[in-house]
């Protein structure tokens, strides 16, 4: 597991790419902010919003999984310099958001998060890594002003 982040700023190249056309969208200014808070090294990114079909697609052709999921990280390049894609499917996400009644806005922002600590190296496969990710997560998500995901109280 990564250390807690350095003191200094890291520096985020940034591009935000949207496939779709859907009310909710968050801005490219809300997934920099939302990037930013989970970085802990420079990279490059792109963030890319899709659709159902191009999720799926995604999700089969690289994780053996057929169906639309929320977010999918890929790494492109670990050094000198992070670089990776995020990719988060539009529908997915508001279907959710919806059914945990919560905003659009706090389930991108959550699911930015995530993608960015996967492309950092954070994982979720065993019980201590997952435990910490989500700790992770939820410290991150207050500090950007949203309940904390996982619904922990304290």
């Amino acid at each position: 597991m990564n250390p807690e982040p350095a003191t200094r700023n890291p520096k985020l190249e940034l591009a935000v790419q949207y496939a779709i056309k859907a009310r909710g969208l968050p801005s490219r200014a809300q997934v920099r902010r939302w990037a930013r808070a989970a970085l802990e090294r420079d990279a490059r990114v792109t963030v890319r919003v899709i659709g159902s079909g191009e999720a799926r697609t995604l999700n089969r052709d690289f994780r053996g999984k057929d169906y639309a999921t929320n977010v999918l990280s890929f790494v492109m390049r670990e050094r000198p310099q992070l670089e990776g894609d995020l990719a988060l499917c539009a529908p997915v996400i508001a279907r959710e958001a919806r059914a945990r009644r919560k905003s659009t806005a706090a389930h991108y922002a959550h699911l930015v998060v995530h993608g960015i600590l996967h492309l950092q190296g954070y994982d979720h496969e065993s019980g201590r890594a997952a435990h910490d990710m989500e700790r992770r997560e939820s410290r991150i998500m207050a500090r950007l002003g949203f309940p904390d995901p996982y619904g922990n109280q304290g």
